[in-house]
């Protein structure tokens, strides 16, 4: 009797080599995909009016996200905070999007090894030498990998220590430009529109995984909460990844609609809730509003204020 459609993780459930093919697999497709889509868009990118005409009115979709994290010059010279560049190095627009089409071809080649040559020994039960997936040890894997990786972020690029720092502007997108963030460890840090919080919280998610991580290879579950939490199957595993996925689209979602930190407007535009509410306008008013309160708009031009 055949499987249904829906159960095709079954042909990698005992095949721990190949399960990590198509995990391998899955990564060259992205990063293949960013780097080509890198490439496009600067060729069809005009960095000459930033300020007029700014990415965002390009209908740029992959170099806004590059240049928040600390990529503002690029192999053709230009700037993208305006001027011309002599030697950008590897740091740059260029640079990282070949960097993704070399290791989206490693993982490529890696993903057909592993295909290949699915039944090593690390793989195989030391009780029944079969080729088994301990799930559980698994999970400790990712968990401590990811925290490693989010707490380096947050630790390193984010505040400049070892990094560029982030794209940092104003709400109002007049200042923006690239440089390190100081974490925010008080309430200030929950602020949309606070840099801190970025640093902070990835320093503390990342130092979470870490410890979650260490104490899931080291301690194993209890076999009702094994049993309960079905941690042997692997449409479980698959769940609460895309669950986890989910809800990290849904904070983007949600930041991206309202704005904050993340999304500088320089870079993503205004978003539609700030055009709706007369963010802006608002904004406008209330300087010239005091402006003129305290007459400098009258000085400015040379006019006398008028009196009743």
């Amino acid at each position: 009797m055949g499987l249904p459609w829906y159960r095709v993780h079954t042909v990698i459930l005992n095949h721990p080599g190949r399960l990590i093919s198509v995990h391998i697999m899955h990564t060259y497709l992205v990063a293949g995909w960013a780097s080509s889509m890198s490439f496009y868009e600067l060729v069809v990118f005009d960095p000459s009016d930033p300020v007029l005409n700014p990415m965002w009115r390009q209908g740029m979709f992959v170099i806004p996200f590059m240049t928040r994290l600390g990529i503002t010059n690029s192999w053709g010279g230009w700037s993208i905070t305006g001027g011309t560049i002599a030697n950008p190095g590897i740091w740059s627009y260029k640079g990282v999007a070949g960097a993704h089409i070399v290791f989206s071809g490693l993982c490529f080649l890696a993903a057909i090894w592993h295909w290949v040559y699915w039944n090593l020994e690390i793989f195989c039960d030391e009780r029944t030498r079969k080729p088994s997936l301990d799930l559980p040890k698994i999970f400790g894997i990712h968990s401590f990998l990811s925290g490693l990786a989010c707490f380096g972020f947050g630790s390193f690029h984010v505040t400049g220590l070892y990094g560029p720092g982030i794209w940092v502007s104003d709400p109002y997108g007049l200042t923006g430009k690239v440089q390190s963030v100081t974490p925010a460890w008080g309430v200030e840090g929950f602020d949309p529109f606070v840099s801190g919080g970025i640093a902070s919280h990835h320093i503390t998610a990342g130092t979470l995984g870490i410890l979650a991580g260490l104490f899931d290879l080291s301690v194993r579950p209890l076999q009702r909460l094994y049993k309960g939490l079905r941690m042997d199957n692997i449409e479980t595993v698959l769940f609460s990844s895309i669950a986890a996925v989910f809800f990290a689209a849904f904070v983007v979602a949600g930041t991206m609609w309202y704005g904050s930190t993340t999304t500088p407007i320089e870079l993503f535009g205004p978003t539609r809730y700030q055009w709706d509410q007369g963010y802006f306008q608002q904004e406008i008013y209330r300087r010239v509003g005091a402006g003129l309160a305290e007459n400098k708009v009258y000085q400015k031009l040379g006019l006398k204020f008028p009196k009743n």
